[in-house]
């Protein structure tokens, strides 16, 4: 949903006290960490479904659990993630689960060269410095889909950020669609601005201190009227907080230039 708002307006971290987690996977981990064998066996069982689904994901078909090897090798990473997991590193455990599976199945498809898509490439198969027959094209695409995946999941997370910054000046982006202005030249100029004002830190550090668009400052920098600026202040606000924020695919989203993001 934040993602349609944020083209409409074109044109984490969590508690690590145990005590304060709700029933979560991640509260239940902490407890088999602390060696609670009974819950292992039953959170194994209970998420075999996920797992079967991120491993048919993966191999883009149908995993049964009951004949196909990846599945196996897929539960016992998603066992290894259960010891290997710290909610110190702000990932949901889930997350986290499911990129032990995925460089597992990764180092299955280097092993056994058994990496089944719509179509072979068993005419491309090499051996690596092990001696191990790698197929350096299914290889090649599974670590492809993976990255692809990765880089949805980043982007996500950073609309999520660029939200929460913009609650700090009491922004939603329903607010930035109703504000952004319908022509494309008005949305233009007012990019400049927001770049204008990114680049500038005395400015920056008025509104990140009082939450506020410096309409004085600003006026003295840019050739348009009060009226403009205090009428468009919220998206003047939201594209200067993207040139500023460590948002890279926001950035290439508005197809900001590096040269913004280094200019001082």
């Amino acid at each position: 949903m934040l993602l349609v708002l944020f083209k409409k307006f074109l044109g984490k971290r969590q508690s690590h006290d145990s005590s304060a987690i709700p029933d979560t996977p991640e509260r239940k981990v902490l407890q088999i960490q602390e060696g609670n064998i009974r819950l292992r066996n039953q959170f194994i069982t209970d998420y075999q479904p996920y797992v079967a689904k991120v491993t048919s994901r993966f191999c883009k078909r149908y995993i049964d659990p009951a004949r196909d090897d990846e599945f196996s090798i897929a539960l016992g990473a998603f066992n290894e993630a259960i010891n290997q997991f710290s909610p110190e590193s702000g990932r949901s455990f889930l997350s986290f689960s499911e990129t032990v599976i995925r460089r597992r199945l990764i180092d299955h498809i280097r092993k056994e060269s058994r990496f089944t898509g719509q179509i072979p490439y068993s005419s491309f198969e090499v051996e690596d410095d092990e001696d191990s027959i790698v197929n350096p094209v299914e290889v090649h695409q599974a670590i492809e889909q993976y990255e692809k995946e990765k880089t949805i999941e980043e982007r996500r997370n950073e609309i999520v950020d660029f939200n929460r910054s913009l609650q700090d000046f009491g922004i939603s982006f329903n607010d930035l669609v109703e504000a952004s202005p319908k022509h494309s030249d008005s949305r233009e100029a007012l990019f400049k601005i927001g770049g204008i004002l990114a680049r500038d830190e005395t400015m920056m550090s008025i509104i990140s201190t009082k939450r506020m668009l410096p309409i004085k400052e600003l006026l003295d920098q840019v050739k348009v009227s009060r009226k403009t600026l205090e009428r468009n202040r919220k998206f003047i606000i939201a594209v200067a907080l993207i040139h500023s924020g460590p948002y890279p695919y926001l950035k290439h989203y508005l197809n900001i230039p590096e040269a913004d993001e280094g200019e001082g």
